[in-house]
C-alpha cells in the first residue's frame, strides 16, 4: 500500500558523492525519519552506541532530521524514549520535522485554525499518533473533531509539546547543513524560509548545482540512501520498509548504521 510514496533512488557513481568534512575531534551521527517506530529506534540507537564506543573517543553528537511521529504504531513512545536520549546525551539535537509542525499546530489552544491543522494532521497520518497518545478506537470514531481536539490536547503530556517546540530549524557543522525537508537552491541558508526547510521537495531534489553546504535530509522517501554532490538524503521510509538510517560522521569520512528491514506489526 505504500510503493506510491517511495521514490526510486536513481544510481550515484562515487565520483559525484558529496565531498565534505566535520571539524575535528567530532563525531556525527545524522538519524532520518522514524515515523512512530519505537522498535527501529531502539535497535537503531544500540547500534549507534555500539559504533560510537568501538571508534573511540570523540566529542559526539546526535543529530535527529525529523519526523519522529505520524503512520507507524508508537509516535507517544518515540517522543517519550528521545526526552529520554536527550537526558542521557545532552549534546543530542533535533530538527523539527512538517510532522511536528502540523502536530503543533494542531495542538495550539482550541481555535478554529487549530481544527483545521488537526484535520490536515489527520490526513497526514496523525490518526495513528492520536492513537498512541491513548484515545481509544471508539472515541476517534466517534468524536467531532472539536471533541477529538480536546481528548488530544488532554492525553498529550505538556512536556512532550515542550519538547518539540524546542527543536531547530537548521543545523550546520562543518560542510554540511543539516535541515529536514531541503533548502532553496536559489537562496543562500541565511534566507531560507523555514516553510522551505521543513517541506520543499522537487525544486531541491531534481537541482544539480552547487549548494552552499552538503544538504543532509529527510522528508523525501527513496528506496535507499541518496547521495548528490550537493545532498545527502536519509529517508528510507522506515514507517513501511522497517528501514531506519543513521549516516556517521568524522573527519573526511561518512559510513551508514541501518535496521533490518522488518515491517510494522
Amino acid at each position: 500500500m505504500f510503493s506510491k510514496i517511495f521514490r526510486k533512488a536513481a544510481p550515484s557513481p562515487a565520483r559525484d558523492e558529496p565531498r565534505g568534512s566535520v571539524p575535528p575531534g567530532q563525531r556525527l551521527y545524522a538519524i532520518g525519519d522514524i515515523h512512530g517506530r519505537l522498535d527501529l529506534l531502539d535497535s537503531l540507537i544500540a547500534r549507534i552506541e555500539a559504533d560510537d564506543a568501538a571508534r573511540g573517543a570523540s566529542q559526539t553528537t546526535l543529530l535527529f532530521l525529523g519526523d519522529l511521529i505520524d503512520r507507524g504504531p508508537e509516535s507517544a513512545q518515540v517522543v517519550e524514549r528521545l526526552i529520554e536520549v536527550k537526558a542521557r546525551f545532552p549534546e543530542t539535537r533535533f530538527l523539527l520535522g512538517n510532522h511536528e509542525e502540523v502536530f503543533l499546530q494542531a495542538l495550539h489552544d482550541g481555535t478554529h485554525g487549530s481544527v483545521g491543522a488537526l484535520r490536515y494532521f489527520l490526513r497526514i497520518g496523525g490518526d495513528a499518533t492520536v492513537l498512541s497518545y491513548g484515545v481509544s478506537d471508539a472515541e476517534f470514531r466517534d468524536s467531532t473533531f472539536e471533541q477529538l481536539f480536546e481528548l488530544v490536547r488532554d492525553k498529550v503530556p505538556q512536556r512532550h509539546l515542550d519538547f518539540l517546540e524546542s527543536f531547530e530549524d537548521m543545523i550546520v557543522i562543518g560542510d554540511y547543513a543539516f535541515v529536514h525537508a531541503g533548502v532553496r537552491p536559489e537562496l543562500p541558508l541565511a534566507r531560507q524560509k523555514i516553510s522551505d526547510l521543513r517541506w520543499i521537495r522537487d525544486d531541491f531534489l531534481t537541482y544539480r548545482g552547487p549548494l552552499e553546504k552538503i544538504v543532509v535530509h529527510g522528508h523525501s522517501i527513496a528506496n535507499d540512501v541518496e547521495l548528490r554532490p550537493n545532498r545527502i538524503g536519509l529517508d528510507t521510509g522506515a514507517f513501511a520498509s522497517g528501514v531506519l538510517t543513521a549516516m556517521g560522521f568524522e573527519g573526511a569520512n561518512r559510513w551508514l548504521i541501518q535496521t533490518e528491514g522488518t515491517a510494522a506489526a
